[in-house]
């Protein structure tokens, strides 16, 4: 009889494995059409021998079955007559293997197999109607797992996309508040230029020269995912010292990062609108002006980053006189996107006067 009459749509995974896997269901299906027997006939004491007679003819001709099913009909879009062909295959294999089962649990067991001319009588007419009832049973069984691990693989592969297509949106989202704190920062820098040109030109080469330095520093790691707390420190002290050309004796600033946590990695430009709010909410109006300090450590496995200055302070709701500013905002929705709960940014009062901005995020390092 011709089951198929044509390959499979795709190329499967090796049916032997895939058989032996599958005998797991067939095995305790039989196992519990042997109990069902014994039950029924009332003799308890055959347990062990029907357990023997009824594996070897379950697991043989669900063998067969599954490998049919498996080479021909994998898919459950294989044809519109996938289960007709293996209903009709079940009939075709339950004789058998019932007679076959029969003869290898004789040997098992030491007994007599009938002759084929005595085979056929009503009690085991009345098993192999049982024996085809199992092999459908087997299947489906078999049949229902497969369709669970699919639709779990598929939930799983759905998921995925949505990860990736959430990270790249999530990705795209980052670049444009990283753009948005470029252009900000550049354009007050190129505000006073523009100012000192005409009242002090030799100020203003020294502070175009500290904006070289400045971007030199910086433009390369904009354009990167992450850097290191190492070449964020490097362009904080170009950034500060271009900020004191600016103010001259108004300023003065320190920096204190630890060698060992100059590896960490953390987003580019995550520290620059920390440092010029200090200086443009903080120090600028002040009259005096007043000190910057940067610094940096590890604590319980998170990268502890502090910026405090000497400025104007903070009011008693806990914000700027004059607000935190675009910087701020940008550089909380970032952390936000990028770490959710786990990192946070905190602006509170300075010990014994000024603002601290407490930023902490995991560590990570190389």
């Amino acid at each position: 009889m011709m089951l198929a009459d044509h390959p499979p749509s795709h190329p499967a995974a090796p049916i032997a494995p895939r058989v032996l896997r599958d005998l797991g269901p067939a095995a305790a299906v039989s196992a519990l059409a042997a109990l069902v027997i014994v039950l029924t006939v009332g003799l308890p004491e055959t347990l062990y021998e029907q357990l023997v007679y009824s594996l070897c003819i379950g697991v043989s001709g669900f063998a067969v079955v599954d490998a049919v099913r498996l080479r021909w009909y994998a898919a459950p879009t294989a044809t519109r007559l996938r289960w007709p062909a293996l209903v009709g295959l079940m009939l075709v294999v339950a004789p058998v293997a019932h007679f076959c089962g029969i003869h290898a649990g004789a040997v098992v067991l030491g007994h007599r197999p009938p002759p084929l001319a005595e085979y056929l009588t009503t009690g085991r007419v009345s098993m192999i109607v049982f024996t085809f009832m199992g092999l459908i049973v087997m299947t489906l069984l078999v049949e229902h797992r497969e369709r669970m691990a699919r639709v779990e693989r598929e939930n799983n592969e759905a998921r995925l996309r949505a990860e990736t297509i959430e990270r790249q949106a999530l990705q795209a989202r980052l670049r444009l508040l990283q753009a948005q704190i470029e252009p900000h920062m550049l354009f007050n820098t190129l505000a006073n230029l523009q100012g000192l040109i005409a009242l002090d030109p030799a100020r203003a080469d020294t502070m175009l020269d500290q904006l070289i330095q400045y971007l030199r520093a910086t433009l390369g790691a904009t354009r990167a995912d992450t850097t290191t707390l190492g070449e964020e420190f490097a362009a904080m002290e170009a950034y500060l010292g271009l900020m004191q050309v600016r103010m001259g004796e108004r300023l003065a600033y320190r920096l204190a990062l630890p060698p060992e946590l100059r590896g960490a990695r953390l987003p580019p430009m995550l520290l620059q609108p920390l440092v010029e709010n200090a200086i443009v909410h903080g120090l600028e109006p002040a009259i005096d002006g007043g000190e910057v300090l940067l610094s940096a450590e590890a604590r319980d496995g998170l990268l502890d980053i502090r910026v405090c200055d000497t400025g104007i302070g903070v009011d008693t709701a806990g914000s700027r006189r004059k607000g935190g500013g675009v910087g701020m905002d940008t550089t909380r929705e970032r952390l936000r996107v990028l770490y959710g709960e786990r990192a946070a940014l905190i602006l509170t009062p300075g010990q014994p006067s000024g603002t601290q901005v407490r930023l902490t995020l995991p560590m990570e390092t190389t």
